[in-house]
């Protein structure tokens, strides 16, 4: 774990002189901004990215997937359900109010009540305060994950969101897309405090002048976030020189990136598994197995992969890909036409049926494409698809209403384990406990849900493993859901700006440690 210096009041002030000799604006593009300031109203990935530059976790990964502290400064285990954690003293919110143990009890239990997140924190029992700057996770049972939830605990700043708002509210009511006070207003520990916002066009940040790393070599000062939902755009953005930093890049535009003398394109292997959900309670027809495994032998991802992707993807079989507990290496990608329209023959549907499908256009690489390509498969089987193709602000909406009877859903485990898949995608839907809080499917296997709550007090990794590789082989055999691939992930930058030291698999770069040359 790497030693960060603790906030002194010196050291801001030697920080700031620092900024104010070299410091840098930061102008970059993503394809869309976050929906909500409020860290826990969706658990996204682009919730997770706002999260990393105005608050700070306990703990984060590092690029080579170990744990450095945070707000954390250590931790050590006192026993097998019990891990205590140290905490930095002298950190401020932006607000001015010291972040204590009290804080990081107030956002564990608002954890605990959010649809989205709940899940996550299912195994833990609860959170003891030691003294202002201590505190003990303990779980239910063995847990051999509390290190990796730790990382999603970013301390919210409890006074700044105590009381109500000028309507009357409550200041911290977690409601997602309802304008919420936490959603529209923000006091975090991060590097970054939120200046303006308006939705959809811009989001300035600025370096707080009290962050407590002073260790950070970082020099931006200020960063400009301009979503640009077309690809060709942001990209030609970056190399008129407009924007300094984009992501994501699409497959079609590397070769057009690496050509030019002014950026680099920095790329790293994804775990992101992209899919289709089959809504079960929407759609009699998706009860049956046999359609299910006929549209999952219908749909070629391998040919997504080459033609769309351009090859930077990895056709998927299964949720969790190769390195994961569960990953099974017989669980392959099955296209087989032939099959597929056998399977429809036999269910009594070879003159197919109609559906419903919604995806969105700006979430994940090439969404839309592979969505109208994924119609255009299963019109082979007679399976007649109504697209509906949105920005993802209007999508998640209507996802967790389960709008539709065809989902898109892109997954990449934050805890880079097998078993979160499956809690979020393919467990028993359940509002009390959070499972299958993303199962837009309504698929339902007690044996699989079994399993899953199985794995996670199991501390024998080889145990573990097998127990996870079942839990595939069940989702394999009964076409829980439709598998494409796992997403690369692409960043590009002009010259000078090293963001290759900052960004990782977890997709959450981190900005407050970005260095920019001078021009």
């Amino acid at each position: 774990m790497n030693k960060l210096t603790s906030f002194l009041t010196g050291g801001a002030i030697a920080i700031g002189l620092v900024l104010s000799a070299n410091a840098a604006t930061l102008k970059m593009a993503y394809d869309a901004d976050p929906v909500s300031l409020d860290p826990h109203e969706q658990l996204s990935g682009g919730t997770l990215q706002l999260s990393h530059m105005v608050f700070d976790p306990l703990i984060r990964w590092t690029q080579e997937l170990g744990f450095e502290g945070r707000l954390a400064e250590s931790w050590e285990r006192v026993d097998e359900y019990t891990v205590r954690f140290n905490l930095r003293k002298g950190v401020k919110f932006h607000s001015g109010n010291p972040m204590t143990a009290a804080d990081v009890l107030w956002t564990y239990n608002r954890l605990k009540n959010s649809p989205d997140f709940k899940g996550i924190f299912e195994q833990f029992k609860n959170l003891n305060v030691i003294d202002e700057h201590s505190f003990e996770l303990v779980t239910k049972g063995e847990y051999p994950l509390v290190l990796h939830t730790a990382t999603y605990i970013f301390p919210m700043d409890s006074k700044f969101y105590t009381g109500t708002d000028d309507n009357g509210e409550p200041k911290d009511k977690l409601v997602k897309h309802a304008g919420t006070y936490a959603s529209t207003h923000v006091s975090g520990t991060g590097a970054y405090r939120v200046s303006s916002r308006e939705q959809g066009v811009k989001i300035v940040f600025d370096r707080s002048s009290t962050y407590w790393d002073t260790a950070s070599k970082g020099n931006v000062d200020k960063i400009i976030l301009t979503p640009i939902k077309e690809a060709l755009t942001r990209v030609a953005a970056l190399l008129s020189g407009d924007v300094d930093f984009i992501t994501p890049v699409p497959p079609n535009d590397h070769k057009r990136i690496k050509a030019s003398d002014k950026v680099d394109l920095i790329t790293l292997p994804g775990t992101r598994i992209i899919t289709f959900q089959m809504n079960q309670q929407r759609k009699e027809e998706f009860k049956d197995v046999r359609v299910r495994q006929a549209i999952v032998h219908a749909i070629n991802n391998e040919g997504i992969v080459q033609k769309i992707m351009k090859g930077f993807a990895t056709v998927a079989g299964q949720q969790g890909p190769i390195g994961y507990a569960g990953f099974k290496a017989n669980l392959k990608p099955r296209y087989d036409l032939k099959k597929a329209k056998a399977l429809m023959k036999e269910a009594g549907l070879e003159k197919g049926f109609s559906v419903t499908m919604m995806a969105p256009n700006n979430r994940y690489v090439n969404d839309e494409k592979i969505a109208q390509a994924v119609v255009s498969m299963l019109a082979k089987i007679n399976i007649k698809v109504n697209l509906k193709a949105m920005p993802k602000a209007q999508y998640w909406p209507e996802f967790d209403k389960r709008s539709a009877d065809l989902m898109m859903i892109g997954w990449h485990s934050d805890t880079e384990d097998s078993a979160n898949f499956s809690e979020f995608l393919t467990t028993c839907p359940n509002k009390d406990t959070g499972a299958g809080q993303y199962n837009s499917g309504n698929y339902c296997n007690p044996t699989v849900d079994a399993l899953v709550k199985a794995s996670a007090t199991e501390t024998d990794p080889e145990k573990r493993a097998a127990m996870l590789q079942e839990v595939e082989q069940i989702l394999y055999e009964d076409a829980a859901f439709i598998p494409l691939h796992w997403q690369n992930l692409a960043w590009a930058a002009r010259k000078g700006v090293n963001i290759a030291s900052v960004v990782n698999v977890q997709n959450f770069p981190y900005l407050s440690d970005l260095v920019i040359d001078e021009k």
